[in-house]
């Protein structure tokens, strides 16, 4: 017990290689950190809690999560995923629950690093995974729609309807304005990395637009005042009735932070040379990185794609790039609050509009629409209903539908074959139904044991034998049913003779009570000419 949590914690092995690789360790810090800043702003914006606390976040949760994480270049902060849980969130409950919620959600996704879930996330599908992905950026994208036509939000709306009605309601002559800031961004993030993949892109476009409002004094909506400083750490008041409120909110958002995280790290892990990452050691550290941001003001947190493949990509080996990465942001806080507060909301609006569209990969989707109709379905249907409805709920229906199709499909595998007798027919063998259950044991399978027992060609069967050494799976469900059809077919004075019962099931079958209806416990056997034998016996002895 004491060693895997041991295993959960930091270690020196975490920075073993960093005498050798500091230098390109910082300057991929430095990379992303100038890359998350406009994202840090624009995710806090945009989830309703504000760009402090989105700023907040990437430098309290990247620090926490880059010590303890499991992965040694994930880089973890605010995204937009979380923003699109919080808005609503923010909504109902008003900004005050954001510390209480994102400190208990940080304590959910601990214990269930502790307690060893973390290995979950590879049961959800690919076609889940990418729907999910693909809705998210859709939901980014209509969020950012009433900044960039410069009006509010409505409140308590869908995003999809809410976006339908800023445009409806628009005026667009005062739209012009941030419509022009929007396309400035876009166009700069499009082209710069195409005249030199070094330069920042988002960053540098925020900057061009920036200047220019301010230098054309254009009247649009900024930032506004950040803190130049990080605020002291204070745990959020609870109670009994707030806890019971709040709870369902915490665990959305938990789930959300897990899955979110385990994929990111995943993805960086087939990325990197750097090995493995240890889930369950990954959710510890995602959890504590939520409980600390939320005692410093800030958002729930977690593994970021985008951030984590731009760390990879500027040559990251340890760590100790992501740690750089917050104190790059940390002094933004200090030293650069108040050029960072002249940034319209419409430029984040950009940056965030061009994110999203980066999310989605063309060539993701061809794969997926052109695999099965039935991964296409589980795709679609995951996507509309992250739009639609609710990103939990989308996970949720699109593993249950895959969970549907799987099943479907492994029971289609299975059958149940009726064999000829192995060697010369003998007299009283038509009255011997070989039967051999193959794939897995299915409560499906009881309908078709019973048909082939019973068919037109074989109206007086007096003994089944049914051979289980070509079964692979079995569950508690498919050993009952076979439980029912033995002890129906003894009740009509049908004998059962069961072969080749393998070891991993021996143990289900007993407990579940298929030896106990057999007539005999002679009637458990290996061997199928064993068993052949023994059903010619009790032919034999059959009136003529």
């Amino acid at each position: 017990m004491l060693a895997n949590l041991a295993r959960l914690l930091p270690h020196k092995n975490d920075y073993t290689d960093v005498p050798r690789t500091w230098r390109q360790d910082v300057l991929a810090g430095i990379t992303v950190g100038v890359v998350a800043l406009p994202l840090a702003l624009a995710f806090g914006i945009s989830s309703g809690v504000g760009a402090a606390a989105g700023l907040i976040t990437a430098v309290v949760a990247g620090l926490v999560a880059a010590v303890f994480g499991g992965s040694h270049v994930q880089v973890s902060g605010p995204t937009g995923a979380m923003a699109v849980v919080l808005a609503p969130i923010v909504a109902e409950h008003g900004l005050g629950s954001i510390a209480l919620v994102t400190v208990l959600a940080g304590l959910l996704v601990l214990a269930a690093g502790i307690t060893g879930l973390g290995r979950a996330v590879t049961f959800i599908p690919w076609p889940v995974i990418e729907g999910f992905t693909l809705g998210i950026a859709a939901i980014i994208f209509l969020q950012q729609v009433p900044a960039a036509l410069a009006q509010q939000a409505p409140s308590g709306e869908r995003t999809l309807l809410a976006a339908f009605t800023v445009v409806r309601n628009a005026d667009w002559g005062e739209a012009a304005k941030t419509l022009a800031v929007v396309g400035v961004v876009a166009v700069l993030m499009i082209v710069l990395p195409r005249v030199h993949s070094g330069i920042p892109a988002s960053l540098t476009a925020v900057i061009v637009a920036t200047v220019l409002i301010v230098a054309l004094d254009i009247p649009v909506a900024t930032i506004g005042e950040l803190p130049s400083h990080l605020p002291a750490p204070v745990l959020p008041h609870v109670d009994v009735n707030t806890l019971r409120t709040m709870f369902s909110a915490a665990l959305a958002i938990a789930a959300l932070a897990a899955i979110e995280s385990l994929l990111s790290a995943r993805v960086a892990a087939t990325m990197s040379p750097t090995g493995p990452y240890d889930p369950n050691r990954e959710l510890v550290g995602q959890g504590l990185a939520s409980v600390a941001s939320g005692a410093f003001g800030g958002m729930p947190a977690t593994g970021a794609i985008a951030r984590t493949a731009v760390n990879v990509r500027s040559g990251a080996a340890t760590r100790l790039s992501a740690i750089v990465h917050s104190l790059v942001l940390l002094a933004v806080v200090y030293l650069a609050t108040g050029p960072v507060s002249a940034i319209p909301l419409s430029a984040l609006a950009g940056v965030l509009m061009v994110t999203s569209f980066r999310m989605i990969s063309a060539t993701t989707i061809r794969k997926i629409v052109r695999s099965t109709r039935s991964d296409a379905l589980i795709f679609v249907l995951t996507a509309v209903i992250t739009v639609c409805f609710d990103l939990i709920e989308a996970v949720e229906i699109g593993i249950l539908v895959a969970a549907f199709f799987a099943l479907r499909s492994v029971a289609r595998r299975s059958s149940v074959v009726r064999e000829e007798l192995p060697g010369p027919r003998r007299p009283g063998d038509d009255q011997i139904a070989l039967l051999r259950l193959d794939g897995a044991m299915f409560f499906g399978a009881a309908e078709r044991i019973s048909n082939a027992i019973t068919d037109a060609e074989h109206p007086h069967v007096s003994v089944v034998i049914i051979r289980m050494s070509q079964l692979g799976m079995l569950d508690a469900t498919g050993a009952h049913t076979l439980a029912e059809i033995t002890t129906e077919l003894e009740s009509r004075g049908i004998t059962v003779i069961i072969k080749g019962v393998r070891p991993e099931h021996m143990d289900l079958l007993a407990n579940v009570g298929v030896f106990e209806s057999l007539r005999h416990e002679n009637h458990l056997l290996d061997s199928l000419d064993d068993a052949v034998a023994h059903a010619r016996t009790h032919v034999a002895r059959q009136p003529h």
